[in-house]
């Protein structure tokens, strides 16, 4: 221990003598890893899988081997969180905000690149833990495009995995509609307007009861209360979140969950087995660990798997495809906040989302509640302008503030902004690619086919201003979108996609990465076209399938 502490304060002091000399600190960097190499103790335990991430194909995998018989460890760099752990509201930023640099050990993630701005998740059980509860089936076309068409029948193939899936997840339709619904449905006119298909447990309001859905192996459960708070960090122990069915079943099998450690680096090694190091999260200069394995699920999401995989292409695996970051995907989302200054019109009752309006055979518009009192974004919404032109954007965007000044200061003095705000979900499955490149220090978008994503889809657009026109209310977006025209989504997908070969894409039809043997891609970054949905229940689905291809573990 004392070692320890005199190892790195000299580390600390060499970094404040070197200072802004980039090259000082490359040397520096590169010596302290040696010397972090030859501190490390070699791993005594070994490990038939090691999965990295926690989220819906972590969780899966988790299940699904050590139902086998695997010796499995899941390494998570989020917290485990119960519910007076989360955060009551989205003002309390160090319990709601992934920044750990700050000390900020949240369940909401924001990354910005050049193309996009990403929302996810952190923590044990991954994005489950923020999402919107949702669970749709993508569309028909889903399944026949991208680098995995032809390969499979997608669709025959992947529908008992679904259905698995559905009930896993404790999948059910909201039965009930509250304001920002019966808004959305006034406007839906010929189209489709229906209830969505979500992972929330209905029994009584707030009553605690056996576990409804495993017979009786899963934890005890309490009825939703409609309360909104999904995206914080459910209160009521009635979201489905992965730690309460898939993680918590493979912890009764003996899966071992590592909460609050990063992986670094994965080498392969001459007996066929995988030395994976990781760190704690958070302390970049912590001392390196080691576990031995027989076999790796990546499964960190697309911001965890493809970074971690670009590294890896340039250091220990190099044999993993060129393909590694393309064929990124944002399923070219929209959103929206609508706010009302009407006292009568409550916003945040109900679950995350509770309805979908199918606006074409492309598209569909949810929208979104957080609970009351979480009005963290006014701080970050601008009026709504559709204009590309980034000038124009400008001068159109002055132009509502001084030609309606009072209407504005009504949108922006109100007291309760969730309590009055819908924020518009819009998702297309049109095609639209980009590119994940690892430069010196970190890893940024580059346009791969096409146009860049845009901010701005007309139809979204128009739909945002009819719902606001029912409540006499204001469309507003984000201000990065309306100053730099970078749109946001919540469901990045690909990076390392199914293909015929490893010239077309990362992983085979099973989900196994080409070059390297026992080693799965189980995640988002494994989405090989635009569902134009959320992705949540085909991620789940896909990996079952992957999983149900794994052999038995041989009692010999």
């Amino acid at each position: 221990m004392v070692v320890s502490y005199i190892y790195n304060f000299i580390v600390f002091y060499i970094l404040f003598i070197i200072g802004k000399n980039k090259e000082l600190f490359i040397i520096f960097i590169i010596s302290y890893n040696t010397i972090n190499f030859f501190l490390m103790k070699s791993p005594s335990t070994i490990y038939d899988y090691v999965i990295i991430g926690s989220g819906f194909g972590g969780s899966v995998s988790a299940l699904r081997l050590a139902e086998k018989g695997y010796k499995v460890l899941v390494i998570e760099k989020g917290k485990w969180k119960k519910a007076q752990d989360f955060s009551k509201t989205n003002w309390n930023l160090p319990k709601w905000m992934w920044l750990p640099a700050l000390g900020w050990h949240g369940i909401f993630k924001m990354t910005f690149f050049r193309h996009l701005s990403v929302i996810s998740g952190v923590g044990v059980g991954g994005g489950s833990l923020v999402y919107a509860n949702t669970l749709p089936k993508p569309k028909k076309v889903f399944f026949n495009t991208g680098s995995w068409k032809g390969l499979l029948e997608w669709e025959k193939d992947l529908l008992p995995h679904y259905q698995t899936a559905y009930k896993m997840l404790g999948a059910t339709e909201n039965p009930k509609f509250f304001d920002a619904d019966l808004i959305l449905k006034e406007i839906s006119q010929n189209k489709v307007f229906e209830p969505t298909k979500v992972a929330v447990f209905f029994g009584e309001p707030e009553k605690t009861v056996s576990d409804p859905f495993f017979d009786g192996k899963g934890p005890d459960r309490a009825g939703c209360n409609f309360c909104g708070q999904c995206m914080t960090g459910c209160p009521h122990n009635a979201k489905n979140t992965l730690d309460k069915n898939y993680l918590y079943l493979a912890q009764q099998k003996n899966a071992e969950i590592l909460a609050e450690h990063f992986v670094t680096d994965v080498i392969p090694q001459d007996d066929e087995t995988y030395i994976v190091e990781y760190r704690k999260t958070g302390k970049y200069f912590s001392k390196k660990k080691q576990v031995r394995t027989k076999g790796i699920i990546f499964a960190g999401g697309v911001l965890g798997t493809v970074p971690l995989l670009l590294k890896l292409k340039k250091g220990n695996m190099p044999n993993l495809s060129d393909m590694v970051g393309k064929d990124v995907r944002s399923n070219n989302e929209a959103l929206i906040f609508v706010t009302t200054p009407d006292k009568n019109i409550d916003m945040s009752k109900g679950i995350a989302i509770g309805s979908i309006l199918n606006t074409s055979k492309h598209s569909h518009l949810e929208p979104v509640r957080y609970g009351n009192g979480s009005g963290f974004w006014r701080i970050g919404v601008l009026p709504l302008v559709t204009e590309k032109f980034w000038l124009k954007r400008l001068g159109k965007l002055l132009w509502q503030l001084v030609s309606e000044p009072l209407q504005w200061l009504k949108i922006y003095s109100i007291s309760n902004f969730s309590k009055h705000t819908a924020v518009l979900l819009y998702m297309e499955s049109l095609e639209g690619k980009l590119q994940l490149k690892k430069n010196l220090f970190n890893v940024n978008t580059k346009i791969q086919d096409g146009k860049a994503p845009s901010a701005f889809i007309p139809n979204a657009h128009k739909l945002a201003r009819e719902y606001a026109k029912k409540i006499n209310g204001k469309p507003m977006s984000f201000v990065l979108e309306n100053l730099s025209g970078i749109p946001s989504t919540a469901h990045i997908l690909g990076g390392a996609v199914i293909g015929k070969d490893k010239n077309l894409g990362v992983i085979d039809t099973n989900h196994q990465v080409f070059g390297y043997k026992n080693v799965y891609v189980c995640d988002g970054s494994a989405i090989s076209a635009n569902p134009g949905v959320n992705p949540a229940l085909t991620i789940t689905a896909m990996t079952e399938r992957a999983m149900s291809l794994v052999e038995k573990k041989s009692k010999i």
